[in-house]
């Protein structure tokens, strides 16, 4: 019978590459893959999904769930699945729950009997029916602590709490705090970080939300902000978020950072903006993907759950700046 490896070594490729031509062709240059498919049709084979979880008990494919394709923090984070699982011959099966809780769960069912392992990004799933799946494949999760299961936390509470010491620093003493979506386990880890510096810090934080990330609500929270002239500074949930606030608050005629303070709590990067000098966290999302697949493989067989904590940098920028009232010599001191 003629194997994988066999096509791969008539094509002059690896074995890996030859999975990737079969399975994935757009991720192959097209000299490669047409060797490749010419390779596997004079030997006649064909790759098969299914025949192949028959024979090695593996498909090759990894489930990933995230809550929505629409905010962009989740698109880095199944490119490092995706790249992690290029790199061995595999591939990924992406499922999108439009942020429902019972949808989660019952693409998870239908996934867990197709794949080799499920990651679940920003689940909403309640911490035992994750771990249900536990006794099936292996899982791990991106942004969620569940336990007994392995899981990557990026820091992004440590982060947001980055950039309450900053603000203080620079004399402000009224934030406001635009929280993430109702219902997100990591919107009130971040929310609690921001609090819990705020009291260290003797900052006056005012919370906002829960908020969608997104552009428009952030253009609705800037109405809000502009009319309350005690805050000085604001931190968004999300770069979505922030580009809103943005644009809202030049429409009413308040400067950034003249008049108000701006940060966000993710990287404007994974937006592709080119927006300068903006304060905001260096936030390694495509390497949190990649350690979800590790601890996939280490949970295959099971092992005890390891968790993965990626740390994230506070890149400060323009849209940041010391309160209007405070006098400079303050500000150097504190700093």
């Amino acid at each position: 019978m003629v194997t994988l490896a066999d096509v791969a070594q008539a094509a002059g490729v690896s074995k890996a590459t030859a999975s990737r031509a079969l399975s994935r062709p757009d991720m192959v240059a097209p000299g490669t893959r047409e060797r490749v498919t010419a390779a596997a049709e004079a030997m006649g084979f064909e790759f098969n999904a299914s025949a192949r979880a028959l024979t090695t008990g593996r498909t090759g494919l990894i489930g990933v769930l995230v809550p929505s394709l629409a905010n962009p923090y989740f698109a880095p984070i199944v490119t490092g699945v995706q790249r992690a699982l290029s790199e061995q011959g595999d591939n990924i099966l992406l499922a999108v729950s439009e942020g429902s809780q019972s949808s989660e769960h019952e693409l998870a069912g239908k996934l867990a009997s197709r794949v080799d392992g499920l990651v679940f990004i920003a689940p909403l799933s309640p911490d035992a029916a994750i771990r249900a799946f536990t006794s099936r494949l292996p899982v791990a999760t991106v942004d969620r602590t569940v336990p007994s299961v392995p899981g990557v936390l990026v820091d992004t509470p440590g982060g947001v709490a980055d950039i309450v010491t900053h603000l203080a620093g620079l004399g402000h003493r009224s934030v406001a705090y635009v929280g993430g979506p109702a219902g997100s386990w990591m919107a009130e880890r971040r929310c609690a970080a921001v609090q819990e510096a705020a009291r260290r810090t003797g900052v006056d934080i005012r919370i906002l939300g829960p908020v969608p990330p997104r552009i428009d609500a952030g253009l609705a929270v800037a109405e809000r902000i502009a009319a309350d002239r005690d805050v000085t500074a604001v931190v968004a949930y999300s770069s979505y978020l922030l580009l809103g606030l943005h644009l809202g608050l030049r429409d009413a005629g308040v400067r950034v950072p003249e008049d108000i303070s701006l940060a966000a709590s993710d990287d404007l990067t994974a937006i592709s903006t080119d927006r300068p000098d903006t304060t905001t966290l260096k936030v390694p999302l495509e390497e949190a993907g990649i350690a979800a697949v590790r601890l996939l493989h280490e949970a295959d067989p099971p092992k005890r759950a390891r968790r993965v904590r990626i740390a994230t940098e506070l890149m400060v920028g323009g849209s940041t700046a010391p309160a209007a009232d405070v006098p400079p010599a303050m500000v150097r001191a504190s700093e």
